[in-house]
C-alpha cells in the first residue's frame, strides 16, 4: 500500500513499527549505478519531480541501503550542478525548456536562481540597475549595533 511519507514517518516510529517501509525503485541499487556512472543522462522530474526531497526523506527509515543512498544523492546533485549553474549562465535569452523539463523541483530553483542573478547582471552591466541599497542583514544589524550601544 502506498502511503504519504509524512504518515509513513509517524507509523514508522521506533516504538510502534507498525509498518516496513520498501525503497522506492529509485533508490535501488540498478539505479544508483545509473546515476555513478553519469547523473547528467537522467531526467529526474520523470524518475519523481522530488528526488532529492524524497531520497532525504527515506534515510530517516532504518536500511541497510541508508549510506548508500545518502551518497548517491550528493554525488549526484554535484555531478549535475555544475552543468546546471553553466547552463543557467550561459543561456542568456535562449529558450531553456528542454534542460529545464529533464531536472528536479530543487535543481529547477537553482537553474531560475542562476538565471536571475544572469539578468541581474546583464541589466548592471548595461546601466540598466537600479540604484544600490544596503542589504536588509546590514540594515538590521546597524540598529542591533546602536542599540547595544546605548545604557
Amino acid at each position: 500500500m502506498e502511503l504519504p511519507v509524512w504518515l509513513s514517518k509517524g507509523l514508522y516510529e521506533k516504538k510502534r513499527r507498525v509498518l516496513s517501509v520498501e525503497t522506492p525503485k529509485v533508490y535501488r541499487e540498478g539505479w544508483r549505478t545509473v546515476f555513478n556512472a553519469d547523473p547528467n543522462v537522467v531526467n529526474l522530474h520523470k524518475m519523481g519531480p522530488y528526488y532529492y526531497g524524497l531520497g532525504s526523506q527515506m534515510l530517516h527509515f532504518d536500511s541497510p541501503e541508508n549510506p548508500e543512498i545518502a551518497q548517491t544523492l550528493l554525488q549526484t546533485f554535484i555531478g549535475r550542478f555544475r552543468r546546471i549553474m553553466d547552463s543557467s549562465q550561459n543561456a542568456y535569452n535562449e529558450d531553456t525548456s528542454m534542460l529545464v523539463e529533464h531536472l528536479d523541483c530543487l535543481e529547477k530553483t537553482l537553474f531560475r536562481s542562476g538565471q536571475s542573478g544572469l539578468n541581474g547582471f546583464q541589466s548592471w552591466e548595461k546601466g540598466q540597475a537600479s540604484q544600490l541599497t544596503a542589504s536588509s542583514l546590514v540594515l538590521n544589524y546597524r540598529k542591533r549595533k546602536m542599540t547595544d550601544a546605548q545604557p
